[in-house]
């Protein structure tokens, strides 16, 4: 920079006499006398740095500022001047004001016609910043006075002598106000005044400026100053030169380049090239990406390809629209992940209830990421039934890592290119859907759900499950190739969800590479508490209405969900407490009365009549009728084995809808007793004098599994002894033909079931005891468990 510049300066070089002329010359250098233990006021400035013994004018704009201004002309008039660091703060603090200031004193205070004031100041002392004393009204502060050092006289006059040489050699080229400042600069007789007016009037950067003042040592600031103007004396001769050089004549290719900078001008006049500003607003966002330099080197070149090309043809807008993309993609652009895992934990709870072991899994994601940062994210596998909210968790764990959140349904996507993206060769060509959910998401590090999962086909346009094989491994997301790209990208960072129904229709490969998290069915509490804590609330406010206008008891739930419901997830119960606001808010709206707190009787007013009868323990003294424990897609539940006996030839009848499972294991039940008779006291041959028929209620629901093992041996013991079972009892395992009893499934469902339907003791497998740590305390008070291990064992505590 060079001082034909200087007239361009920021308002703090204008003069008192003429707005846009200088510092005003004033050799006064005299300092003031201040006690240091006394609050000084400081005047914050944003791009102005005044030097001791230096005239300027600032404009004053903060209305903290004014009322400083107004306080100190009241008073002795004496003020420090302190820059601050950034220039974008409207309210600086201590800490955001440098070290140095400048103590300065008014000389004057204009009132302009835009109602700003310009106050007229100048420089005294220099002196560093000690203490912040208050802040309100505005800034005040104990300063320590700064001494100046001096140098050697003579080395001194040298260097002083240097700089006015070399500014006024500068000033020879100067623009409006060369004479005035030659004329300043040559009557200036002080040397410390003539290195501070220099360094104020010159057109150094404000954080050079300051550089300046911290210097502690005149020489040191000189010498500075002195570097800073050969700068510009070397500056201004390499300017000469080239516009020496300049003065040729213009050859045939310069004059083509004349007349088309011509035509451009003229288009420019006309609204400009619309293509040629497209291009260039194409070439200044790229300075902003932070790509790689095979990235950028293909940008670079692919944009030059654009440059050549003609607007008109038909590859310009597929070439336009690649390049588009590449710009539109987060490259290594990353969202701050939460590190404040109370914070995330209580994110989490808010929005689903229960869910332990996947928010135990996202936590410990969090607890890794916050000791290591670089850590690749983990891909999830979740499943389980529908309307357990699998989807609804990933919006969740987004909020409580504070990363976007993206969404891909992958139900029904049958063609490999979805993921991959096609070629940009064809007409139409575009991104695969991980690519543009990606730049949707403007960061590269979202949470990304694949939705349904286990629900991809194929067919002959490809096989999207093996596409997706590169997608959801670690070790090669981190440069996925996109066929329309055609350059790698970085997935490594994406926390990538998976969600599934069923795990048994997801191709083995693709299974191994995730994390399977089981989201089981809600059990019936807890579908209570998610109503009050969640669905309610949220209907409520959907409807217009308050919490005032209705109440649901834990009673009336239970009622809603055995009778209305019977799902694993809460979806259908959601449907069904926004009929029964409905039918409320209607209510509200004619004027009519009802019941703020809603009974079962309501409920059946609301909803009609019940659509599903739960099962309900009824003891039997009728021998052969046993209470089982099963496992639904809907939770658990109790069941009836009835087992009756008439004379015949041993033949064995099983009804009930019955799959071959349930049907192998009363073979195998009464295949035991056959040979183990002596169990009983009944001599084999008895046996074979009975025909045996087994049947399970509800014969429209189909039933399978080997849960019922125990269940059935008990059922054909009971009948055949014509014993009655014990009461308020209900089992559940599996049996061998040896005898022993084999744990099973479902217990925490299963268990729930029987608690509800009021049994008050249950028979397990040994080995299912450690399944019983997963349950609530409070959910089993007041159960007994007997856990066997053989079907010996089983009898003993049945049969009365």
């Amino acid at each position: 920079m060079t001082f034909d510049d200087l007239n361009n300066e920021d308002e703090e070089m204008m003069s008192l006499e003429s707005p846009g002329a200088y510092p005003i010359i004033n050799d006064d250098q005299t300092p003031l006398e201040f006690d240091e233990s006394t609050p000084l006021p400081i005047l914050t400035l944003r791009n102005a740095v005044l030097f001791p013994g230096v005239i300027i004018p600032i404009a004053v704009g903060r209305e903290v500022s004014r009322k400083l201004i107004e306080d100190v002309k009241k008073g002795d008039g004496i003020l420090g001047a302190v820059m601050q660091k950034k220039v974008n703060i409207d309210d600086p603090g201590f800490d955001d004001l440098h070290k140095y200031g400048t103590m300065a004193v008014i000389l004057k205070v204009f009132e302009m016609p835009d109602n700003s004031i310009t106050v007229v100041l100048q420089g005294k002392n220099r002196f560093e910043l000690q203490q912040m004393v208050t802040s309100k009204p505005y800034l005040t502060a104990i300063v320590k006075k700064s001494e100046e050092k001096v140098p050697n006289a003579r080395e001194f006059e040298a260097l002083a002598g240097s700089i006015k040489d070399t500014a006024l050699s500068l000033l020879k080229n100067a623009g409006d106000f060369k004479n005035e400042l030659t004329f300043a600069i040559k009557n200036i007789e002080d040397k410390r005044f003539l290195i501070n007016f220099v360094a104020s009037s010159s057109n150094l950067k404000p954080d050079e400026k300051q550089t300046l003042l911290n210097a502690s040592k005149y020489k040191d600031r000189a010498l500075a100053l002195l570097e800073y103007l050969n700068k510009e004396v070397q500056l201004s001769q390499l300017k000469n030169d080239i516009q020496g050089k300049v003065k040729t004549d213009i050859d045939r290719q310069q004059r083509e380049f004349f007349l088309n900078q011509q035509i451009k001008t003229l288009q420019d006049e006309l609204g400009g090239d619309p293509n040629q500003k497209e291009v260039e607003e194409m070439k200044q966002k790229a300075k902003t990406k932070k790509w790689n330099s095979e990235t950028k080197e293909v940008f670079e070149k692919e944009l030059k390809r654009l440059r050549r090309m003609n607007p008109m043809a038909p590859d310009y807008s597929i070439q336009l629209n690649y390049l588009g993309t590449l710009l539109d993609l987060p490259w290594n652009e990353y969202t701050k992940d939460n590190s404040d895992l109370k914070r995330a934990e209580k994110t989490l709870d808010k929005d689903h209830y229960g869910l332990e072991k996947v928010k135990e899994r996202i936590m410990e994601h969090l607890a890794v990421l916050k000791l290591k940062n670089d850590m690749k994210s983990p891909i999830i596998c979740l499943y389980g039934p529908p309307g357990v909210g699998k989807t609804s968790l990933g919006k969740s764990i987004a909020t409580a890592l504070n990363r976007k959140y993206v969404r891909m349904s992958l139900g029904g996507l049958h063609d490999e290119s979805e993921i991959r993206g096609h070629r940009k060769t064809y007409i139409g060509a575009m991104p695969g859907r991980i690519i543009q959910n990606i730049k949707k998401a403007g960061s590269s590090n979202p949470v990304f759900i694949l939705d349904e999962i286990d629900k991809l086909n194929k067919n002959i346009h490809g096989d999207p499950e093996s596409a997706l094989l590169e997608v959801l491994d670690p070790e090669q997301n981190s440069t996925f190739h996109d066929n329309f790209l055609e350059i790698d990208f970085d997935l490594s960072k994406v926390m990538f969800i998976a969600t599934a129904n069923t795990i048994n229709e997801i191709h083995p490969a693709l299974l191994d590479r995730m994390e399977l998290i089981e989201v089981s069915g809600y059990l019936l509490e807890e579908k209570i508490e998610i109503a009050k804590q969640h669905l309610i609330p949220k209907q409520i406010e959907n409807h217009g209405l308050t919490k005032s206008h209705l109440q649901f008891s834990k009673e009336v739930l239970s009622f809603i969900i055995e009778h209305y419901t019977r799902e694993s997830g809460v979806r259908s119960l959601d449907k069904t407490l926004t009929q029964v606001i409905r039918k409320i808010a209607l209510k509200i709206a004619k004027s009519d009365e009802y019941n703020v707190k809603i009974t079962k009787e309501d409920i059946i007013t609301y909803l009609g009549q019940t659509r599903f009868n739960p099962e309900r323990y009824t003891y039997h003294e009728m021998p052969g009728v046993v209470t089982g424990l099963a496992w639904t897609a809907a939770g658990g539940e109790i069941l009836f084995i009835e087992t009756a006996i008439s004379k015949g030839t041993g033949k064995l009848t099983m009804t009930g809808n019955l799959g071959d499972v349930m049907k192998e294991s009363a073979v195998l039940a009464l295949e035991y007793l056959k040979s183990h008779a002596e169990i009983l006291n009944l001599p084999p041959e008895t046996i074979e004098q009975w025909n045996v028929h087994i049947h399970i209620p509800e014969g429209a629901i189909p039933k399978d599994g080997p849960s019922a093992g125990i269940t059935m041996v008990t059922s054909l013991a009971s009948a055949l002894k014509k014993q009655a079972v014990k009461t308020n009892l209900a089992m559940t395992g599996e049996i061998t033909l040896r005898g022993k009893v084999l744990p099973v499934g479902g217990i925490k469902e299963k268990i729930l079931a029987a608690r509800r339907a009021g049994i008050k003791e249950i028979i397990l497998s040994k080995e299912n005891e450690k399944d019983l740590l997963e349950i609530k305390q409070n959910y089993i008070t007041g159960l007994k468990f007997h856990f066997v291990s053989n079907i010996e064992e089983v009898l003993s505590i049945a049969l009365v």
